[in-house]
């Protein structure tokens, strides 16, 4: 039964139960629907929490990082792991990132000026 509540459609609606230990469990159909695996992504939202399935797929930067490290002649075994490494790093530095702009928007950090990043024009 699909339901269409404030412009949005809604394939099915289910209350489930939280445990004491605050686990759910999602229902089957759900699960089967959005082809969830052992791992999802879970998000807080607008007050909602919104949990969809975690797609692990290679970094946006893999290319850039590949051409880098063959141009500084890596090549075989060697190759792969000084990708890993730097795709590692990449992640790291993109949650950083993320931390502390979420940081600068609850007003806790505050965040640099124009001039500060790119320089005043004098």
């Amino acid at each position: 039964m699909d339901i269409s509540i404030m412009g949005r459609d809604i394939m099915d609606r289910k209350i489930i139960s939280v445990s004491r230990k605050r686990q759910i469990t999602i229902p089957l159909q759900f699960y089967k629907h959005l082809d969830l695996g052992n791992e999802v992504e879970c998000l807080l939202e607008d007050g909602k929490i919104i949990i969809q399935p975690l797609h692990r797929g290679p970094s946006e930067f893999s290319v850039e990082i590949l051409k880098d490290l063959v141009s500084q002649g890596y090549s075989g075994d060697e190759l792969i792991e000084q990708f890993e490494t730097q795709n590692k790093n990449i992640k790291k530095a993109v949650t950083n990132m993320l931390k502390e702009a979420d940081a600068i928007a609850a007003g806790e950090k505050p965040g640099a000026t124009f001039d500060e990043i790119f320089g005043s024009e004098d």
